[in-house]
């Protein structure tokens, strides 16, 4: 067999498990039972001729042929989705940028970009998702995002081990911030010591999903079993339980922009400088113009006091 005798039904089933990273996550999000995304990639594995998956305990990982075959697979979905939309009569979409975002980024260095775009490029669309650091670089990988807001801690390890390399951009490098209660002792002067962080009750955000390491739990390095009072993974939340004075949260500075009422948001002395950096990350290549133009729109937000 040949390549030229895949299915499109199997090409966009191996689009979905290289993006997913696991056969059972594709399954729920196409619909399908898990054996029967099983045979549609053995179908495309003997079309190809090699395996194009290497199974491991915690998901999937392309093989060096799988990733030729997911350059192709993207390139023919999508070439075949626009087909079927200029045959419906329906637009093209030559403007539509598709971008991925971590958490954080979602409370004030996206919403500002798009108001910036909205204003000097009103012809171009985003659509954009949030996602752990593993999926967006997934997604990127399978074509199904075109850039992607990703926050990157020492010691910068690479983000993923395939090939080609992403293309990263630095957009900003910031110190992380505590936020407090405007009530407490400690939103009293400009910064806090780290040796008064002990013995704090803490807001935390839930464990980091696997190859994922962004999450925020209490202040790094902190040394100390600290007591975590609440765990939530949304940022409106964890901010609204501050300000109601249940705890301490440790929060990018891009977030003090966005605190309610009632929450200082206040730098650390003492101990090691703790730094996060902005990337945005694409796959290699030209980039069109619509997506460079939310890259500039996005490295003005990120630089934004």
């Amino acid at each position: 067999m040949a390549l030229t005798d895949a299915s499109l039904t199997a090409l966009r089933v191996f689009r979905e498990v290289a993006e997913r990273g696991t056969l059972t996550a594709a399954a729920t999000a196409l619909g399908y039972t898990q054996s029967a995304v099983s045979r549609q990639i053995a179908s495309l594995e003997r079309a190809a001729g090699a395996p194009l998956l290497e199974r491991r305990h915690d998901g999937v990982r392309l093989t060096a042929a799988g990733r030729v075959v997911l350059r192709r697979a993207a390139a023919v979905v999508d070439q075949v989705d626009a087909g079927s939309r200029e045959l419906a009569g329906l637009p093209g979409e030559p403007s539509t940028v598709r971008l991925g975002w971590f958490a954080s980024a979602g409370a004030v260095v996206l919403p500002r970009a798009l108001a910036v775009l909205r204003q000097t490029h009103p012809a171009i669309t985003v659509n954009s998702r949030e996602g752990s650091t593993a999926a967006l670089v997934r997604a990127l990988r399978a074509g199904t995002l075109d850039l992607a807001l990703l926050a990157w801690i020492p010691p910068y390890r690479p983000l993923d081990t395939e090939a080609p390399l992403l293309e990263l951009q630095l957009l900003s490098e910031r110190s992380l911030r505590v936020a407090v209660p405007a009530s407490h002792t400690l939103a009293r002067g400009d910064y806090i010591d780290v040796a008064d962080l002990h013995g704090q009750r803490w807001i935390a955000g839930p464990p980091a999903p696997a190859g994922d390491s962004v999450t925020l739990v209490v202040w790094p390095g902190l040394d100390e079993r600290p007591e975590i009072a609440h765990v939530a993974r949304d940022w409106l939340a964890k901010l609204n339980l501050v300000a109601a004075g249940c705890g301490l949260t440790t929060v990018p500075v891009a977030v003090a922009a966005a605190v309610p009422p009632g929450v200082r948001v206040l730098p650390v002395r003492g101990g090691p400088r703790e730094q996060r950096r902005l990337l945005l990350a694409r796959l290699p290549g030209p980039l069109p113009e619509p997506a460079a133009r939310l890259a500039q729109a996005l490295r003005t937000a990120a630089l934004a006091p």
